[in-house]
């Protein structure tokens, strides 16, 4: 069949939603966890809008059985990438049949945790669901998807829509889910576990499920503290009821981002569960606002390409902001708009692509077109904008959009002038400060703000009033971080007294802030310092407990005693951080031994992978390497997170500059499983 291959490759997938219209697809999956492959029956139903020779679908590495058209088979192509069918398409209404089987490289991914569990989830968005669902790559393509999952019965399984059947078949269960409305691929989603869940409903009755792993129960109020809040403000605030039928958020382990907005369901990283302790320092209420804001921007209208990227990015970064408005108020508002002014105006040095270019970076298609929006909001006035936001989302619902169709619903509001708007926002990658300050300073904390930043090259003894003024004052904490900030490479003896007046404040960030910037600590300020140990903050109590140990050897038992029980965030940060402390503290342990393996283990595969980076990054500053130290760090090479098997190759190359480092290498090659030899020998030859 060669010669079909070499007459059809000409065809461009891109025209294809020119010719074919896809219109729903439904599949009946089935996973296997041992082999980590994915298998099922999909029908697709489609119309054939021109007549054509070929109609394509994104399959990446899958093999097909049982291609059928309308139930009589048809001759097809597979290149692994596509599926191709090759046959006369005349107009009219047609369904698609076949089996296939794939094991996916990355887009679903299989995760071992404890007491031989597992979890499986889907990340779509920059990885293409076509690695595990033939489907389509290009986001114009919209379809229903309705997936039926069949699994251990032990397990629950999420997919988009609502649950329509839950059925027991001897061991396994079937679950199987349905869409009313058409989306893109990239949204399509699976998450199995062994989840628990409690229901709630929006002041529109959509229900709202939220997920948690069974261990985590106490930990339930502070993680979803606000979702619900988020929910009926963002349906009020964006004035376009939730499009969908249903909303689940649903924590997964070794998450690839903080959050992925999958039309129904959000998936978050497991570092957002948190305790009443966790939640000041890692909530996850900006996540929880941004994901679901994309269930309007993104899910409901889909950026036609990644030119238009900030049209999903940019809007779920500014309307996740008028959430957390909402519920922590103004100052907390703008100081974040001014935090990320300055952020783009550094970037903006050398950053030399605007926001409408899709090779943009995340922190302009996020925060500069979330400035846009502001500057845009600001502008027209509440009302106009809200209008034009209202009247955007219903014109292209389940369609794809562009930034033009978006101003052409401003333009029906006001006269503002777009053009100029757009050259200086959109176009440009100068960040205009006149007008972001203009806007900022109707708030009087930024006022305040503005003008401490002006004192940052006066000398201290004459910025010395304003700043203790500044420190003893109601002002929102953010200004009292700047006044810190300000005195960190001041001499100890000239700031002490303002030191001292932060402490003061009770407040935990600005407190916090203080530990940050004060690391070398003199005996006059320890007793100030030590009382961080006690704040209520597992972040200020990491930074805290290692300062006081580097600076007081002479008191380190008393700051290990006192540390002993900690445990930290869900990554354990306290109790590696203690762990890599006392191993370091001559004669503190009458057991090195059983720390050194507990702080080893914690490196490996039984945790997720921002604890075993910890214990890795720990277990080796402290020089604390054995076999199964670099065994353990040579798997980081080959997992999934590319952040991680990042850390494992770049902390090994360091390592093997060290001849008896490249040594221990050589001589724990042999006993690595296949991926993991892949990876050290390939290093070991650079």
């Amino acid at each position: 069949m060669k010669y079909i291959f070499l007459l059809f490759t000409g065809y461009i997938f891109a025209q294809q939603t020119q010719n074919v219209d896809f219109k729903s697809v439904s599949g009946q999956l089935s996973l296997n966890p041992k082999e980590k492959t994915i298998s099922g029956a999909v029908d697709f139903q489609f119309e054939v809008l021109k007549d054509c020779d070929t109609i394509s679908l994104d399959a990446k590495n899958m093999d097909f059985s049982n291609v059928k058209i309308n139930d009589k088979e048809v001759i097809f192509l597979n290149d692994t990438k596509q599926l191709k069918l090759i046959s006369h398409f005349a107009k009219g209404e047609n369904h698609l049949t076949f089996s296939y089987k794939t094991k996916p490289k990355q887009a679903l991914y299989f995760v071992d945790i404890e007491n031989n569990e597992i979890q499986i989830w889907t990340q779509g968005q920059g990885r293409y669901t076509s690695n595990w669902f033939p489907s389509f790559d290009d986001v114009n393509e919209k379809l229903i998807f309705n997936l039926g999952i069949s699994f251990d019965k032990e397990y629950e399984v999420v997919s988009n829509g609502v649950l329509k059947e839950k059925k027991e078949e001897g061991n396994l269960t079937h679950w199987q889910f349905k869409m009313e409305k058409p989306m893109s691929s990239y949204l399509l989603m699976l998450a199995i576990g062994k989840f628990d869940k409690k229901e709630f409903k929006s002041k529109s009755r959509i229900p709202l499920e939220y997920y948690y792993e069974p261990k985590d129960s106490n930990r339930f109020e502070p993680t979803y503290r606000y979702s619900k809040r988020i929910f009926d403000f963002l349906e009020k605030e964006i004035g376009v009821k939730y499009p969908w039928q249903i909303n689940r958020q649903i924590p997964v382990r070794d998450f690839l981002y903080a959050g992925m907005e999958n039309t129904t369901a959000t998936l978050f990283a497991t570092r957002y569960v948190v305790d009443s302790i966790g939640f000041c320092d890692r909530n996850y209420t900006n996540v929880d606002a941004h994901e679901l804001a994309h269930h309007w921007f993104g899910d409901l209208i889909t950026a036609e390409s990644s030119t238009h990227h900030w049209l999903q990015e940019g809007f779920a970064t500014y309307f996740a902001l008028l959430a957390e408005k909402d519920i922590y108020g103004e100052d907390y508002f703008y100081s974040k708009l001014y935090d990320t002014a300055q952020q783009i105006k550094f970037a903006s040095r050398t950053d030399t692509i605007p926001v409408l270019n899709p090779k943009a970076s995340s922190l302009t298609f996020y925060e500069k077109g979330a400035w846009t929006l502001f500057v845009l909001h600001e502008s027209i006035g509440d009302k106009a904008f809200k209008k034009a936001i209202k009247s955007y989302l219903n014109k292209y619902a389940y369609k794809t959009v562009n930034t033009q169709n978006f101003f052409d619903e401003i333009k029906k509001v006001s006269d503002f002038d777009l053009e100029k708007f757009q050259k200086t926002w959109l176009e440009s990658t100068a960040f205009d400060t006149p007008t972001a300050n203009a806007l900022l300073s109707k708030n009087k904390t930024i006022q305040k703000r503005l003008e401490i930043d002006k004192l940052k090259k006066t000398p201290l003894a004459e910025k010395m009033d304003v700043l203790k003024t500044t420190l003893e004052s109601n002002v929102y904490r953010s200004v009292k971080e700047a006044v810190i900030d300000q005195l960190e490479n001041e001499k100890y003896e000239a700031k002490k007294s303002l030191l001292l007046l932060a402490l003061q404040t009770n407040d935990i960030q600005v407190r916090q802030n203080v530990a940050e910037t004060l690391t070398k600590i003199p005996e006059d300020f320890r007793t100030n310092y030590e009382s961080l140990l006690d704040d209520k903050s597992y972040q200020t109590q990491e930074i805290a407990l290692y300062w006081l140990w580097r600076n007081f050897p002479n008191h380190r038992a008393e700051y290990l005693d006192k540390s002993k029980n900690w445990i930290g965030f869900n990554d354990y940060n306290l109790r590696t951080l203690w762990l890599s402390l006392a191993l370091s503290t001559t004669g503190y342990s009458i057991d090195p031994e059983s720390l050194i393996n507990e702080l080893i283990a914690f490196s490996s595969t039984k945790y997720e992978a921002t604890t075993r980076q910890n214990a890795l990054e720990k277990l080796i500053a402290f020089k604390i390497i054995n076999d199964q130290v670099l065994s353990n760090l040579v798997g980081a090479t080959t997992h999934h997170m590319w952040q991680f098997s990042k850390f494992g190759r770049d902390t090994i190359r360091f390592l093997l500059k060290n001849p008896e480092m490249r040594a221990s290498f050589n001589r724990i090659l042999p006993n690595l499983n296949p991926d993991e030899k892949f990876q050290l020998d390939r290093l070991l030859k650079e």
